[in-house]
């Protein structure tokens, strides 16, 4: 009587454990099998999205082909790199074909946005141009704001003056004496070695980079000091005036492009750019075309 009663309820549970549900059973881990894991919304999207291989949707990379554009902040007033026409109001310069150059290779066409050079970090960080060109130096605060593609070449700063009076400011102890009158334009890496280095002598600012070495010309000023390759560009066409030892420049610096800092797709595809635009011969050709 006893086996009959627990015979009898076996056999209800066995019929209560197969009526229930398929989804409410847990099937039992196979030997050696990693662990379940639930697939939520997330999981599927990262993986649905690393299958596809997409590229960061606000890459310049993709957007300058799409729009055809390709917009370039650029001072115009920098020699041989960057400069504007007022009468035909087109730029020229190396930089300016190194622009047209990348334009093309992006299929697309070059935009220029008029800056200064107080402006031009803040007008890249800003979002009104795609890159920075035109004889822009590289800087430790720069590089706090946007990248800096691989340099196109090194430079540094040295003394450009009349050439009666070249012997006369060879050394920045020289320089800095009460009765020289140094000359600078305002905004950029030439305010700032000046200011650093010149205690004594005063400093004028000519808002116009454009004509300030006329006011050296004329006597209004006795030395600036900027880059070597810009000394030796304006000494070709003033033979008035002379660059001071521009091959030993008083500093070392490197030119390059400024670039939308985060975007390291751009940064990668202009730093391959330049890297062989720089040892193919491209650069070299249009630099030796403004400086030789």
């Amino acid at each position: 009587m006893k086996r009959a009663a627990t015979l009898s309820a076996l056999t209800c549970l066995l019929a209560v454990t197969a009526a229930a549900p398929a989804s409410s059973r847990t099937p039992a881990p196979t030997p050696g099998a990693a662990p379940a894991v639930a697939a939520g919304p997330t999981a599927t999207t990262t993986a649905s999205a690393t299958a596809s291989g997409t590229r960061h949707p606000s890459t310049l990379l993709d957007a300058i082909p799409r729009r055809g554009v390709l917009r370039v902040c650029t001072t115009g007033d920098y020699r041989p790199f960057s400069h504007l026409d007022p009468k035909t109001g087109t730029y020229s310069g190396v930089d300016i074909e190194m622009a047209q150059d990348l334009a093309k290779s992006l299929d697309a066409k070059p935009r220029y946005v008029a800056t200064t050079w107080a402006k031009l970090v803040d007008d890249l960080a800003g979002g009104r141009c795609d890159i920075g060109m035109g004889g822009v130096s590289v800087t430790l605060p720069r590089a706090r704001a946007v990248y800096f593609s691989e340099p196109t070449r090194t430079d540094g700063k040295t003394p450009i003056v009349r050439c009666a009076d070249k012997d006369k400011y060879q050394t920045l102890k020289q320089i800095d004496r009460p009765g020289t009158h140094v000359i600078v334009n305002p905004g950029g890496t030439n305010e700032e070695f000046a200011r650093a280095h010149i205690k004594q002598a005063p400093i004028k600012v000519h808002p116009d980079n454009t004509t300030i070495f006329d006011e050296i010309i004329a006597g209004r000023a006795d030395v600036m000091m900027t880059d070597a390759s810009e000394t030796r560009y304006q000494a070709k066409i003033h033979p008035e005036l002379c660059s001071v030892h521009p091959d030993k420049p008083f500093s070392f610096s490197e030119k390059a492009y400024a670039l939308p800092r985060g975007d390291d797709e751009f940064k990668a595809y202009v730093d391959q750019w330049v890297h062989l635009s720089t040892h193919d011969g491209t650069y070299q050709k249009y630099e030796d075309a403004w400086m030789k």
